[in-house]
C-alpha cells in the first residue's frame, strides 16, 4: 500500500507531486553551512519524508552547505523513484556562514548546474531555479544560460526564486516558467507574483512557509499550513525540518482540513 499524498497533489515540472513539499535548507550545520550535526539523522529525515510520508517534491539548492544537501539527497534517496521531483537552485555564492551573494554570471551558472548534476548523480535536473536575480548581470543573460542548458538536455524545467512582478513579466517573454518560489506565510500574506502565477496556472512554491517558526507559535503548524494551502490549488509550500517528529507534525497538518 502506497503512502498518502500530503496536502493532495499538484503538477510541477511535468510530474504530479504532493502539494506539501520538503525544503532541505535545515539539513546543514549552523548558518546553513557545512554538514549537519547528525548526518545519519538528516538521511533518516529525507527517507521518511519520501518513503514513509509520500512527499514527492524535494527542494534543495547548491548553496545549502554549500553543496552539502545535494550530497545528502543522493546518499539518502538514489536511485530515485520515478515519481519523485527533485528541484535545485543555482545563482547564489556562499563565501561564509549565513552569507548569501547573488552570482548570475553565465559561466558561474553553467558551472553550478554541471556540479549539481554530478552531486545528485543525474543526467538532467528535473527543475532548476535561478536562486536569485543578480542585479549586476542582465536578467536576459542569466535566463539565457539556463535556456541553453535546457536545450542541451541538462535542465528539464526552469524556475525563478525571490522575484518581483517586473522580473516575472520580463522572464515570461524569454522562458517558460515552470514554478516560482517567493516568501508567503501568515506573517507575509500578500505577494502579487502569487496572483500572476494563479492567473497563468504556474505553481507558486512558498518558501519560509512557517516564517522560521514565528508563524507557528507554540509549534502549531496546522494553522499556517492550512492557510497557505487554502490560498489556491497552485500553492505548494516547502516547509523544512531536521527533526523527525516535526516532520510528522507537518505531514499531519497538511492532511488536515484545508477548506477554510
Amino acid at each position: 500500500m502506497s503512502a498518502p499524498t500530503p496536502g493532495g497533489t499538484i503538477e510541477i515540472a511535468g510530474k504530479t507531486v504532493s502539494r506539501l513539499g520538503f525544503g532541505t535548507m535545515r539539513l546543514t550545520g549552523p548558518g546553513t553551512w557545512g554538514d549537519p550535526v547528525d548526518r545519519d539523522l538528516a538521511l533518516t529525515v529525507l527517507r521518511r519524508a519520501v518513503h514513509d510520508f509520500g512527499i514527492t517534491h524535494i527542494d534543495t539548492a547548491d548553496a545549502y552547505g554549500p553543496h552539502t544537501v545535494e550530497h545528502l539527497i543522493k546518499d539518502a534517496l538514489h536511485p530515485y523513484p520515478e515519481h519523485l521531483l527533485i528541484a535545485t537552485k543555482v545563482g547564489l555564492a556562499r563565501p561564509a556562514p549565513s552569507v548569501w551573494v547573488p552570482h548570475g554570471h553565465p559561466v558561474y551558472l553553467r558551472a553550478c548546474v554541471e556540479a549539481s548534476l554530478r552531486r545528485l548523480n543525474v543526467d538532467r535536473l528535473d527543475l532548476c531555479y535561478l536562486h536569485r536575480v543578480d542585479p549586476e548581470v542582465p536578467l536576459a543573460d542569466q535566463l539565457g544560460t539556463l535556456v541553453e542548458l535546457h536545450d542541451e538536455g541538462k535542465i528539464e524545467h526552469i524556475g525563478l526564486s525571490k522575484i518581483t512582478p517586473e522580473d516575472f513579466l520580463r522572464a515570461r517573454k524569454q522562458v517558460r516558467i515552470a514554478a516560482v518560489q517567493n516568501v508567503l506565510n501568515i506573517n507575509n500574506r500578500y505577494d502579487p507574483v502569487m496572483e500572476l502565477c494563479r492567473d497563468e496556472t504556474i505553481p507558486f512554491v512558498p518558501y519560509r512557509p512557517l516564517d522560521a517558526g514565528s508563524a507557528a507559535p507554540g509549534g502549531n503548524v496546522t494553522t499556517p499550513l492550512s492557510w497557505l494551502l487554502a490560498r489556491g490549488p497552485h500553492i505548494a509550500p516547502i516547509p523544512g525540518t531536521s527533526d523527525p517528529e516535526h516532520l510528522t507534525a507537518l505531514v499531519q497538518a497538511a492532511d488536515g482540513d484545508i477548506g477554510a
